[in-house]
């Protein structure tokens, strides 16, 4: 195999390693089991409810998804198609402070009197201001119906459903400046520095590719 060859194949697979890792931020969720205390146009209620917070990356953000595995309140009446809307507030801690305001669609069939209110997902976008660990737990939520509206506040002080470890837009690390290029190694040892620096690789793209290009011709020459 060509010494092109074996650097071509040597710098897909380094590429390759790199945007693994880069796609994957570290996360951690669990469920949480949240007790709810909701005043409601008929009084006073209570439930409990596991709560499950998830994220995707999308662009410079993440999109949230709150979960509700049970229903937190009821209603005296029936309450027709569409009827009901949820809301709540996701409780923004650690490297960065702050709330996320999330919501979910109307209910899509009829909900019977006195019975238990299911939560559909409520969605919300978060877009990191400062870098680092930042924990994500339920914060109080609201739903609003036939003109009502019922408020719900966690009364156990719950834990985070969800940590991100998040860069802020802006705040990105680069690798150590090195004048620009890969290190000048031999055949065989090209191999083993990409493997080794898929980052580097990564931010120095078509300039290294470049490089190696011109560096094969070369040894081709010779």
């Amino acid at each position: 195999m060509s010494y092109q060859k074996r650097t071509a194949l040597a710098l897909a697979s380094a590429l390759a390693g790199a945007v693994v890792l880069m796609a994957a931020p570290a996360a951690h969720a669990t469920v949480v089991d949240v007790n709810y205390q909701c005043k409601t146009p008929i009084g006073d209620k209570s439930a409990v409810s596991p709560i499950d917070i998830k994220s995707v990356k999308s662009g410079s953000g993440y999109k949230l998804t709150m979960s509700f595995q049970k229903g937190v309140s009821s209603s005296p009446v029936e309450l027709g198609k569409g009827a009901m809307k949820p809301g709540a507030i996701i409780k923004v801690g650690g490297a960065d402070q702050g709330q996320v305001q999330v919501s979910g669609a109307p209910n899509s069939a009829a909900i019977p009197a006195n019975t238990s209110i299911k939560i559909s997902d409520l969605s919300g976008t978060y877009t990191p201001k400062k870098s680092g660990k930042v924990d994500f737990t339920a914060g109080v939520l609201t739903i609003k119906a036939l003109g009502t509206t019922t408020t719900c506040t966690p009364s156990n002080n719950p834990g985070p459903s969800l940590q991100l470890d998040v860069t802020a837009a802006g705040n990105a690390q680069s690798t150590p400046d090195d004048g620009g290029q890969l290190p000048k190694t031999g055949p065989l040892d090209s191999a083993v520095a990409l493997g080794t620096l898929g980052g580097t690789v990564l931010l120095a793209g078509a300039a290294g590719v470049l490089w190696l290009t011109r560096r094969g011709q070369g040894a081709v020459g010779r």
